[in-house]
């Protein structure tokens, strides 16, 4: 696939992995939407794209607030006809045990990573039928495949997000409309800082896996190169995908290395 000129529409784009894709993007000279709570910060991003800036719309939304997520939308499709791709890359993550995590949270993290992602892709979605074209990307986690301790709340979103996404996939096939999957590893970015601890406040600091991750710009790349070969789910991150085959492959071995490990 070739991602000049298209309609790239980038949720979580104000750090992190959303904001190295909104510079691999750039690069390639797409049309791209950037999306995030933060209005000024999305505007920081924009200024970084010097070399297609002019192409780069900055539209504020949250994702835990469900009811304006299709105005959006609207909004998008009136300005640009169409919507070429949709990255679901916007979500939160979480940092503590479940006896001791306050239900609101749950509710909380299955809102925003969950709800918002299968809501806005709803409101994109008829527009891609009429146009019998499109592409929607959803980043997941290896969290997405299997779960660890401190993590309850954030798999299950992810596990959520891979069931519904699987199914649409198979419902649209015939509409020339792709749907890739992403099971990021560890990435260097401020998700653990920001990850909700059991009372739903942010738990500040980061941890060992996330600080020697990957680097955001290096992941980037090898997103749009799942994209452009229209993948429908890649891993990515470095040497704990291998938990993906323990899970599969020798279920009760990873149960016990996982149970043992330092997940923080």
């Amino acid at each position: 696939m070739e991602f000049k000129n298209k309609v790239v529409w980038i949720t979580g784009a104000s750090s992190g992995i959303g904001e190295a894709l909104v510079y691999s993007f750039s690069k390639q000279k797409s049309i791209i939407i950037i999306s995030a709570r933060r209005k000024e910060e999305l505007e920081r991003v924009k200024k970084n794209c010097t070399n297609n800036s002019d192409n780069i719309f900055v539209l504020p939304l949250d994702l835990e607030e469900h009811d304006t997520l299709h105005a959006k939308a609207k909004i998008v499709l009136k300005k640009f006809g169409k919507i070429d791709i949709l990255f679901n890359n916007g979500g939160v993550s979480q940092r503590s045990l479940i006896k001791n995590t306050i239900i609101d949270v749950d509710k909380r993290v299955m809102n925003i990573n969950y709800f918002g992602t299968v809501i806005l892709t709803k409101s994109v979605l008829p527009s891609m039928i009429k146009n019998k074209s499109g592409h929607i990307v959803v980043m997941s986690s290896l969290l997405g495949k299997f779960g660890t301790p401190l993590r309850s709340a954030y798999a299950a979103s992810k596990h959520a997000l891979h069931g519904f996404f699987d199914s649409l996939r198979s419902e649209i096939y015939k509409e020339n409309i792709n749907i890739t999957i992403i099971c990021a590893g560890f990435i260097k970015t401020n998700i653990a800082i920001n990850a909700l601890t059991k009372d739903g406040n942010p738990q500040k600091y980061s941890d060992p896996g996330t600080e020697n991750g990957m680097m955001p710009d290096v992941f980037a790349k090898k997103v749009l190169k799942a994209i452009s070969k229209k993948k429908e789910e890649i891993t990515i991150g470095g040497k704990v995908i291998i938990g993906v085959y323990l899970k599969r492959f020798t279920p009760l071995l990873f149960s016990k290395i996982i149970r043992k490990q330092n997940v923080r």
